[in-house]
């Protein structure tokens, strides 16, 4: 893996984040207990991989930029990139990556993407920021992707779990095809604000809203305690598995995957942002470990 696994702690949560790809690893309650996934490789080795300057495929796994044409894989490649350390506290820790050679090779940009993690309590705050150091518009997006054990370790069965939302949220959902994104067509598969989970919905690849009115939702069964995930300012939402492995992952995106047959250029695909020269945008996702619904609540 390279650089040292670094740890940061509160009374409530313990978590572990692995600076080849500024990642989150493991999420800890008091009891030890883990909240993320096992990694198995039998299905998916990812913990919580931020997704930069892509969220999904590109079409052919390349892209136009005026002229030229570029190769980068799914996700993009911050996920692939060792960050460095730049401050690490007994409950926080914040991590950088800057553009390369390697980098630059395949996205032709200065950038640097700041990874904050900070314990507070039953709370995980991520706070990310992306800045343009460059002279010339920077179109990008960004993502995350973290997996959740499912089931979590209270004793509920796996099929008990449920994503309950912030709100009803009846909009069609984007099929994928060879994970490119097609138009809206799936009737949404929420009971109200309800999504009970099973791996019959992830049969076809990954649930995808285009666009959310929630701003968080709790995942959990509902007899044992719960995470609350809140979004941010996200306007898209992935929700993935692979049937039978023992995660779930709850993704709010800043953009998406290439519509199928998508061939324009970079800077005016679907989703994707524009920043202009010495700006700075910043993205945040929460996790908070809450107790069993109807106990007290901290």
């Amino acid at each position: 893996m390279g650089s040292a696994l670094i740890e940061i702690a509160s009374p409530d949560l313990a978590a572990t984040l692995n600076p080849q790809g500024g990642e989150l690893w493991s999420l800890r309650d008091a009891q030890g207990r883990e909240l993320m996934t096992d990694a198995d490789p039998a299905f998916w080795t990812g913990h919580a991989p931020l997704l930069f300057p892509i969220v999904g495929r590109l079409s052919g796994d390349r892209y136009r930029l005026g002229e030229r044409d570029y190769a980068m894989k799914q996700h993009g490649f911050a996920r692939r990139q060792a960050f460095e350390l730049v401050s690490h506290a007994p409950d926080s820790a914040v991590f950088r990556l800057t553009d390369n050679e390697e980098t630059r090779a395949q996205y032709p940009f200065a950038f640097a993407l700041e990874a904050a993690y900070r314990l507070d309590g039953p709370v995980l705050h991520i706070d990310i920021s992306i800045a343009n150091r460059g002279e010339d518009e920077m179109p990008a997006s960004f993502g995350f992707h973290p997996a959740f054990a499912w089931p979590l370790p209270y004793g509920q069965a796996r099929e008990d779990h449920k994503l309950t939302f912030d709100m009803a949220e009846p909009a069609r959902l984007s099929p994928l095809r060879e994970g490119l994104a097609m138009p809206p067509s799936l009737p949404s598969p929420l009971d109200g604000r309800i999504l009970p989970l099973s791996d019959a919905l992830f049969e076809n690849d990954a649930l995808v809203w285009e666009s959310i009115a929630s701003r968080g939702l709790r995942y959990g069964a509902d007899a044992g305690p719960a995470l609350e995930i809140g979004f941010g300012d996200a306007s898209k939402l992935g929700v993935w598995t692979k049937p039978g492995a023992r995660f779930v992952c709850i993704e709010p995106w800043h953009g998406i995957a290439d519509p199928v047959g998508y061939d324009g250029d970079f800077r005016d695909k679907p989703g994707m942002m524009r920043f202009a020269p010495g700006e700075t945008r910043r993205f945040a996702m929460q996790v908070a470990l809450r107790r069993a619904q109807g106990s007290k609540r901290r």
